[in-house]
């Protein structure tokens, strides 16, 4: 499990996903969450402005990732 450390009291999903290399540039979350299943806490969640707070965990291709 990857951790992803925020400096804020949460992030989006959009935002985490560029954090995390996953996307290159914030205007992608929004086509990449449509084509890829992303899950938070284990459900399904394709929001970009979803926030996450620490202790969260994300799925996505494959990998797992905790807000920290």
């Amino acid at each position: 499990m990857t951790e992803i450390k925020i400096n804020t009291e949460y992030i989006t999903l959009g935002q985490f996903l560029k954090i995390a290399d996953i996307i290159s540039s914030g205007g992608q979350a929004k086509f990449f969450l449509a084509e890829n299943e992303v899950l938070v806490d284990g459900e399904i969640d394709n929001r970009r402005g979803r926030k996450l707070y620490p202790n969260m965990i994300v799925k996505v291709l494959g990998k797992e990732y905790k807000i920290i």
